[in-house]
């Protein structure tokens, strides 16, 4: 006997009893979930604006950014004057200021949004781009993300990502980047029921 089968069979005759996984924790729902996710959000550097409707989100488009900038919407009722489905090389995307998408969900505890990949076209759309906004609904907002894993069916699309603010990163002597590998600001227009 080979000292491999030795160890294997050592292991299969000294494993113990399976034992049942424990049973989840039921958290309380959240009463003020939108003051909830703005705290997480911003806490992450990302901004919240809460909207009656997507009128808006084209006026604050029409007032921070210029018309010559690259704008990808995929948001119908939003303009935007570069035609992501058009586009077949990601690499064309690099310019590209602001891309405005819609949200699946958003996520109250640590204001993450859930993004399958029918939502973004490019996978690297929402991370290229300079400034990202993201329009999510009210009643898409959940407590934590126990109850997000429940919602989210992971073989449906076969990508997503939950985004939770804008990029950052920090060196070992704690000074924080924004925008560094990403998108330099995350706008959440939060539109009302």
């Amino acid at each position: 006997m080979s000292s491999k089968e030795a160890i294997l069979g050592a292991i299969k005759k000294n494993k113990p009893a399976a034992t049942p996984l424990p049973d989840l924790l039921k958290f309380p729902d959240e009463t003020n979930l939108i003051e909830r996710y703005e705290k997480g959000l911003t806490g992450n550097g990302g901004k919240l604006q809460v909207v009656d409707s997507l009128e808006e989100l084209e006026a604050f488009v029409r007032e921070n950014y210029a018309s010559d900038q690259l704008i990808a919407s995929l948001v119908d009722e939003v303009n935007g004057n570069v035609d992501v489905s058009k586009i077949s090389d990601p690499h064309d995307l690099e310019h590209v200021e602001l891309a405005i998408l819609k949200g699946e969900l958003g996520v109250s505890e640590n204001g993450a949004i859930w993004m399958p990949e029918k939502n973004v076209v490019h996978r690297v759309l929402p991370f290229i781009a300079q400034h990202l906004i993201i329009v999510i609904r009210e009643e898409t907002l959940l407590t934590n993300m126990h109850d997000a894993y429940e919602k989210v069916n992971v073989a449906d699309g076969g990508y997503g990502v939950f985004i939770a603010g804008p990029s950052k990163t920090a060196d070992i002597e704690q000074s924080l980047v924004i925008g560094a590998h990403g998108p330099r600001s995350l706008t959440v227009f939060l539109l009302k029921k």
